[in-house]
C-alpha cells in the first residue's frame, strides 16, 4: 500500500488552479502535502490505520528521503506514475493526441531492480514515444501561450486583489476567503477549502469592483479576454523601455505588461549539476545502459533546456494613448520585436 497511496497522495497539497497560485501567494505545494498528510487530518488518521508511522513512511516517499528507492523512482523520476497519469489525463481533457503513449506495452516490460525500475530493451521505443509525447504536451499545450495568456490574467488579479487589501480598500466583495494568504496565516483547513470554485466565483464578483484595474482584469479572465502577446529575445534593456514607456502613457506597467520566460529539459542523464535519475534499460544479456546510449531518439534531446520568452500586453489600451508620440512609441518597440 505504500506505493499506492503515495502516488494518490503526492499533489494533495496542490492549491487552486496549480502553480499559478503559488506564486501569488508564496505557497508550497509540497510542504502542505506533507502537513495534510502527517498532522491531524483525516487523511493521516485514514492512513495511521494502516500503522502509526505509516503516514510519516507515505510522506518521506513523496519527499524522496525514505530507505525504499524503487518506491521513490515509481513515483517520482522521469518515467513515472505521476507522469503517466497527468500527460494521457490533460491529452484527454484538452482533445489532443500528443499525449497518447503505449503506457500498457511500458509497465509490462518495466522490471523492479534495488534501487529503480529498469525497462526492458525491448521497450525502448515506447519509451522514446514517452518522452516525446511529454515534451510536445509542454510546448503544445502547457507552454502554449493561450495557456501562458491566461496564466498571466490569473496571477494579475490575485496580485492586485492583495495589493488593494494590503493598502486597505473596501471590496464591494470582501476577499473573506483569500485574507489567510493575503497575511499568509493559512490553516490546512483554510487551505484545502480555497478551490477553483471559490476563486472564479471571487472573480466574477470583482468585475463590479471600483478599482479599474480589479474589474478589467477580472473581466478579461472571466470572458476569455486574453493580452495579446508577440516572441521576444529577453532583452532586460527593451523590458524596462517599454515599462517606462507604458507608464507615461497611463498604462500600469505591473499589471499590463508581463515578460514570461520558460524553459523545459524533455530529458536528462546522470551528470554533475543534474537533479534527474536517468532512465535505465535491462539489455538481453542483462546488463544495464542509459537509455540515450541506445536511442538516437532520446540522445538527439538529452541534457537540451529549451526556453522561451513572450510578452503580454493589451494592444487596444496602447491603441488608446492620447499622447501619439509614446503611443507611437510603444508600437514601433513592439513592432522590432515581432
Amino acid at each position: 500500500p505504500l506505493a499506492l497511496c503515495a502516488a494518490l497522495l503526492h499533489d494533495l497539497g496542490h492549491g487552486p488552479f496549480s502553480h499559478s497560485f503559488e506564486k501569488i501567494f508564496n505557497t508550497d505545494h509540497e510542504a502542505f502535502t506533507q502537513a495534510i498528510i502527517t498532522e491531524d487530518t483525516e487523511v493521516n488518521e485514514v492512513l495511521s490505520r494502516v500503522s502509526e508511522t505509516f503516514p510519516q513512511e507515505v510522506a518521506d516517499v513523496i519527499n524522496k528521503t525514505h530507505d525504499n528507492k524503487l518506491i521513490i523512482s515509481m513515483i517520482s523520476s522521469q518515467i513515472d506514475a505521476d507522469r503517466m497519469d497527468y500527460l494521457q489525463r490533460d491529452a484527454y481533457f484538452t482533445g489532443v493526441t500528443y499525449g497518447s503513449f503505449d503506457m500498457e506495452r511500458i509497465l509490462r516490460l518495466m522490471r523492479p531492480s534495488k534501487d529503480e525500475v529498469l525497462i526492458k530493451e525491448s521497450g525502448m521505443h515506447a519509451v522514446e514515444n514517452f518522452i516525446m509525447s511529454r515534451y510536445q504536451m509542454y510546448w503544445q499545450i502547457y507552454f502554449h501561450p493561450v495557456s501562458r495568456g491566461g496564466e498571466v490574467l490569473l496571477n494579475n488579479c490575485l496580485k492586485r486583489a492583495k495589493q488593494l487589501y494590503n493598502e486597505g480598500y473596501q471590496f464591494k466583495m470582501y476577499p473573506q476567503d483569500f485574507v489567510p494568504f493575503f497575511e499568509g496565516t493559512m490553516t490546512i483547513e483554510q487551505y484545502v477549502e480555497l478551490d477553483e470554485a471559490v476563486v472564479l466565483y471571487y472573480l466574477k464578483k470583482w468585475i463590479n469592483e471600483d478599482d479599474a484595474i480589479l474589474s478589467d482584469l477580472s473581466h478579461r479572465f472571466i470572458n476569455r479576454d486574453l493580452f495579446k502577446y508577440i516572441p521576444f529575445d529577453g532583452s532586460i534593456i527593451t523590458i524596462s523601455e517599454l515599462q517606462e514607456l507604458f507608464e507615461a502613457g497611463g498604462i500600469n506597467p505591473d499589471y499590463y505588461f508581463v515578460s514570461e520566460a520558460f524553459s523545459d529539459l524533455p530529458y536528462d542523464y546522470d551528470r554533475p549539476g543534474s537533479n534527474r535519475k536517468p532512465i535505465h534499460l535491462l539489455r538481453s544479456n542483462g546488463s544495464i545502459t542509459e537509455i540515450s546510449h541506445q536511442s538516437m531518439v532520446i540522445n538527439s534531446i538529452t541534457g537540451i533546456n529549451r526556453e522561451d520568452h513572450k510578452l503580454y500586453y493589451p494592444k487596444e489600451l496602447i491603441l488608446n494613448i492620447d499622447n501619439l508620440e509614446i503611443k507611437g512609441a510603444i508600437i514601433n518597440l513592439l513592432n522590432e520585436l515581432n
